[in-house]
């Protein structure tokens, strides 16, 4: 092989050995996903709280923690994910799937989305504030701090949209987002601790303190919100309990089934942690609908309670635990109720009382 065509064979070598590293770094600053490796158990090993539970199309179970992470269930073995596998909080928000098959985890410093073994972050904020919601698409939405406004992803960037708040109101509670629940036709309905906000695909709708005619002790501490198969939305409070929506009806539902302690009972029992004394459906954390179409309530204090139409059933998930705190209800693939406990518990009720699943 004489000289010129060696020069040219080591140009074209070069030449493709630049092509693929220059190629490689690329891929590596857009992706910048997290290698997770897990440690398994055979049981639940979360203490803190369940605050969500999700079943992803492959059957899987995911449980969110309130300060562990999250945790994989496979049906034989639980892997658990934490800000030291890449997780962004061991907070755990929600728990959602895209039609890709990936798994969206909110925790309380951002998103983290797992695939195919694979963590990757998105802050909570990472973009200019948005004001027109009806200039960004997508379904996932996310909590985003407890500040203005809820985080929505369109298939590629995280959008922080602000919400459209009412002036001169001095509030005691933040907008920060405590649940999303969506109706049927894709309008979403959005509880932040001071106001409830709907979003039909063109504008905001605000439902605050004045719009629900309360009276000045009545405060909105909203943590829940359900938009049930029949068109009514429900919304549950830290302290004035249940309020239903029928069309432009709306019912205070937990005073109407006379199921609230006086306002200054509650609070003194508060304040004191003797929390048994508040009996009443009045700390409602969680709103789920089971198969039939019954309305299932989810009581910091009480327990669980039922409605089918009717009238309400109060249940206590397990008298050996020392608080019947429930954080998720959730309804599985096979039509189960899964309740997730304050002491970290996932029970299932089977018709008439509730029996410890994980």
């Amino acid at each position: 092989m004489n000289k010129g065509i060696k020069l040219i064979f080591l140009i074209l070598i070069l030449k493709l050995n630049f092509s693929c590293f220059e190629k490689k770094s690329t891929e590596k600053e857009t992706s910048k996903p997290e290698l997770v490796a897990t440690s398994k158990t055979n049981t639940l090993k979360f203490t803190s709280g369940i605050r969500a539970i999700f079943q992803d199309s492959k059957g899987n179970y995911w449980f969110g923690s309130n300060s562990e992470g999250v945790s994989l269930y496979n049906g034989t073995s639980f892997e658990y994910f934490t800000i030291n596998e890449g997780l962004s909080d061991n907070q755990i928000r929600s728990i959602q799937e895209d039609n890709k098959g990936k798994i969206w985890i909110g925790t309380s410093k951002g998103v983290s989305a797992y695939d195919k073994g694979t963590l990757t972050h998105y802050p909570i904020k990472n973009n200019e504030p948005k004001y027109e919601w009806n200039k960004t698409i997508g379904d996932l939405w996310f909590y985003a701090g407890e500040e203005d406004g809820i985080s929505r992803f369109d298939g590629k960037n995280m959008n922080y949209l602000i919400f459209p708040k009412p002036k001169n109101v001095n509030l005691n509670n933040s907008y920060g987002v405590t649940d999303i629940s969506m109706e049927q036709d894709g309008k979403v309905w959005i509880a932040t601790y001071a106001a409830l906000f709907n979003y039909d695909g063109k504008k905001v709708t605000i439902f605050d303190h004045k719009t629900f005619n309360l009276k000045d002790n009545e405060l909105l501490h909203i943590r829940s919100v359900l938009a049930d198969s029949k068109g009514r939305i429900w919304f549950g409070n830290n302290g004035i309990g249940v309020i239903l929506k029928q069309g432009n009806s709306l019912t205070h539902f937990s005073k109407e089934q006379g199921k609230l302690i006086p306002m200054n009972e509650f609070e003194a029992n508060t304040k004191t942690q003797q929390f048994t004394k508040n009996k009443g459906l009045q700390s409602v954390f969680v709103i789920e609908e089971d198969s039939k179409g019954n309305i299932w309530f989810g009581d910091r204090d009480s327990g669980a309670w039922k409605y089918d139409g009717k009238k309400l059933t109060n249940y206590k998930i397990d008298s050996k635990l020392s608080s019947q705190m429930i954080w998720s209800i959730y309804k599985d693939q096979n039509k189960n109720l899964l309740f997730g406990m304050a002491e970290g518990g996932v029970y299932k009720f089977n018709g008439k009382t509730f029996d410890k699943q994980f």
